[in-house]
């Protein structure tokens, strides 16, 4: 008996997948370098330089004067502002959502188009940006906080209602069947048995969505719904690098301590 190990042929190369793999990579790079001809480039500006030395130079030495004053108007006031209106809108969404929930799940249904009538609704909300909205509630409200949290609020409910609906897809049936066979009605069903089974994934993906509301809430100040994107915005038409840097580091501070203490209170659920 031979002992000896046999070479194992190479396998044959896939000549098809091999220029469909080359078509797909040629393609990409054409569609890249001519994405790249419809850029308007000038040339660098002679001031480059010198006003990126001015805006780093701000930043690494920021104002600590902004922090507090009392007035506010500092660092401190615009951050926690920043925090509520994206609380507010991540809590109002979190409670709307949940109806839409039920309806885009379609293990709650036994015809299949209505479970798809709601994940349809559902992506025709999450396709508005919440800066589009926020300039729709300006109009409506006028600027400040209350369009942030509208325009959080309602973009929230299209991704939130989407991982509600997953969540409840997701759940057993073992302890609805329980629930029937002792006389409960679909009311009793949701109540003493989809809800309490559903409560860990519905408040870890609020805390998540309450994450990106952070990052969202900071970004429509911008436009003028409340929170630290106006101060910021100003600091930067008028040059103060030194503005923009403090501001800048309040921002990052917040979503540290933002994404700590939602992820240490998902663990605790999981």
């Amino acid at each position: 008996m031979d002992t000896t190990m046999k070479k194992l042929p190479p396998k044959p190369v896939e000549t098809k997948k091999r220029l469909l793999h080359w078509a797909v990579a040629v393609i990409t790079a054409a569609l890249i370098v001519w994405s790249c001809t419809g850029i308007d480039f000038g040339g660098i500006k002679e001031t480059a330089g010198q006003i990126a030395g001015a805006i780093f130079g701000g930043i690494f030495h920021p104002d600590w004067s902004y922090v507090y004053n009392g007035t506010g108007e500092d660092l401190v006031s615009q951050l926690w502002e920043t925090v509520c209106i994206a609380f507010l809108g991540t809590f109002i969404s979190a409670i709307i959502s949940l109806p839409f929930a039920f309806w885009a799940a379609h293990t709650k249904h036994k015809k299949w188009y209505v479970s798809r009538t709601g994940k349809i609704v559902l992506a025709i909300i999450r396709s508005f940006p919440e800066i589009v909205l926020a300039l729709m509630f300006i109009k409506a409200v006028g600027p400040g906080s209350a369009a942030g949290v509208l325009a959080l609020g309602f973009h929230s409910v299209g991704m939130l209602a989407k991982l509600f609906s997953e969540a409840i897809e997701n759940l057993e049936d073992g302890p609805n069947e329980a629930v029937t066979a002792v006389g409960g009605s679909k009311t009793n069903i949701v109540m003493f048995s989809t809800l309490p089974n559903l409560l860990p994934a519905l408040i870890s993906n609020t805390l998540y969505r309450f994450d990106v509301s952070i990052r969202s809430a900071s970004i429509l100040g911008l436009v003028g719904a409340g929170g630290i994107g106006y101060p910021l915005i100003i600091a930067l038409q008028y040059r103060q690098w030194n503005r923009v840097g403090i501001i800048l580091l309040g921002i990052i501070l917040m979503v540290i301590v933002i994404d700590g203490i939602s992820g240490w209170i998902r663990k605790k659920l999981v």
